[in-house]
């Protein structure tokens, strides 16, 4: 009997242990399920607060322009949303059956298009895109409390940075508080605040995909903050938002083979944007400095042919007698490390923060000239209204093949280039290294390895020269355009 006692008793512990285990588990799940709902709850509050603050400061713009019938614009994969292409053909046709109304063409027709914009003053300045409003005939502003202006004032607009600023005639409104854009991490929650096709007060919410994006060719001078908030047509000029509450970029373009969204938008950073409504407010107009120089990044390549440690900075690959970059005795081949402290990684950043810098403001540049780094004070100019625009260079290659001769009077004629100056490119074989290096026929070689080429011997022994080293650096000239290049021998 005892021992039938004492394994019941165990039975009976060893069950109230099992149980209690159990109750434990359950509490424990129960209390970590509780725990990542109130997680999830204080981000969706977080949400909640920064939208209710957001929505009386972010405006709907709906524009008009009357235009020859027949002539409605169209946008490519990369770019800015047509406000006027909200209402047109194919959104009656998507819409509404397919069913149009049947009636003689009119010689002209009134487009009307959407957008959006938030309000940065209090007596009613209001930043969006220049390609909202700006070639339009009428402007109209609706506020989030439903008052509408008419007529709204087209301030300026820079279409280089698609930035614009316009202005209702009111007092008291309430502003968005701006942010660091700088600041700006990738992974960081975000806001999109707008008014897509027409649907006034719309958030969307994601997190920052990408910081400082260029040559995405969407504006002349870009670093896009890129987002996966989804933006669609008549997103564009309504206000990014971080969880602070803060505007760190305008809504401006996505990435579409559709017209929508597609989890790829990009907004212009609002460093970028105030620096430009400040001018925009002061002058109508935005006025960039000038330094007059090609350049290109210099990548790994290039630094590794030039015998340089780090692939840093912008490379100098031409530059008109008369700029200010010459006339401070910078040369092709420099790379500019540094302007007044600023590093500057790449062609990018150097072209973007000159473009900030006030004409006649002396600088002082650090830059790399023949593996040694030196200061130069450099003037900078005044941006020329219409420049023309550098193409990127790809500097890549396996094999050389080309042909090349000497630029002989009637070539130099046909060219428009020196006499005696570099050897023109005659032919190109396929598939060589120069053909994937980029080299075409009527290019000028102007330099192999740092060393002036002037004659087809010159080229050949330069050739000869780093056979062992795999790679020659090239300096082409095509058109008014000089740009570096390596080519990989075999």
């Amino acid at each position: 009997m005892t021992r039938i006692s004492t394994f019941k008793v165990i039975k009976e512990q060893t069950l109230t242990s099992w149980v209690l285990a159990v109750i434990f588990c359950v509490w424990g799940t129960t209390q970590a399920q509780s725990a990542d709902v109130q997680q999830a709850k204080a981000l969706s509050n977080a949400f909640a607060a920064v939208a209710e603050k957001a929505m009386p400061a972010v405006v709907s713009i709906k524009v008009e322009k009357a235009i020859a019938a027949g002539s409605m614009g169209s946008e490519g994969m990369y770019g800015m949303n047509d406000p006027f292409e909200l209402f047109g053909e194919e959104f009656l046709r998507k819409y509404f059956g397919g069913r149009l109304p049947q009636m003689q063409a009119p010689q002209r027709q009134l487009q009307i298009g959407q957008g959006s914009g938030f309000i940065i003053s209090t007596d009613g300045y209001i930043l969006t895109n220049n390609h909202v409003v700006g070639d339009v005939d009428k402007i109209t502003v609706e506020l989030g409390d439903g008052r509408v202006f008419e007529n709204a004032k087209l301030v300026g607009t820079d279409p280089e940075s698609e930035v614009a600023l316009i202005k209702v005639e009111a007092t008291a409104l309430t502003t968005l508080p701006m942010g660091d854009s700088a600041k700006s991490r990738i992974g960081d929650w975000v806001m999109a605040v707008g008014n897509p096709f027409g649907l006034a007060q719309t958030v969307t919410v994601g997190v920052i995909s990408a910081v400082g994006r260029s040559n995405v060719h969407i504006t002349e001078y870009e670093d896009f903050i890129q987002t996966d908030a989804a933006i669609n047509p008549g997103n564009s000029g309504g206000p990014l938002i971080n969880l602070d509450g803060q505007v760190i970029g305008i809504n401006t373009a996505i990435f579409s083979q559709s017209g929508g969204y597609m989890g790829i938008g990009f907004a212009i950073p609002i460093n970028m944007a105030r620096a430009i409504e400040e001018q925009l407010k002061e002058h109508g107009q935005v006025v960039r400095g000038y330094l007059g120089v090609l350049i290109q990044d210099n990548t790994p390549e290039l630094a590794e042919a030039m015998g340089i440690k780090e692939a840093a900075g912008a490379l100098v690959s031409d530059m008109p007698a008369d700029s200010p970059a010459a006339k401070a005795g910078l040369r092709v081949g420099d790379i500019i490390l540094k302007i007044n402290g600023k590093n500057m990684d790449n062609s990018t950043a150097l072209r973007n923060y000159v473009a900030t810098l006030a004409p006649k403001t002396k600088t002082t540049m650090t830059i790399l000239r023949d593996n040694r780094g030196q200061q130069v004070t450099v003037t900078i100019g005044e941006r020329p209204s219409a420049l023309a625009k550098a193409e990127p260079v790809t500097s890549e290659g396996v094999q050389l093949g080309v042909q090349i001769q000497a630029v002989t009077a009637q070539i130099a004629q046909q060219l428009g280039v020196k006499e005696g100056e570099g050897v023109v490119v005659t032919g190109v074989q396929p598939g060589s290294a120069a053909e994937s290096a980029g080299l075409r026929p009527g290019d000028i070689i102007l330099q192999a390895q740092r060393q002036p080429i002037n004659t087809p011997q010159q080229f050949q022994q330069a050739v000869r020269a780093v056979a062992k080293a795999g790679r020659i650096l090239l300096l082409v000239r095509r058109g008014d355009h000089a740009n570096f290049m390596v080519v990989t021998l075999k």
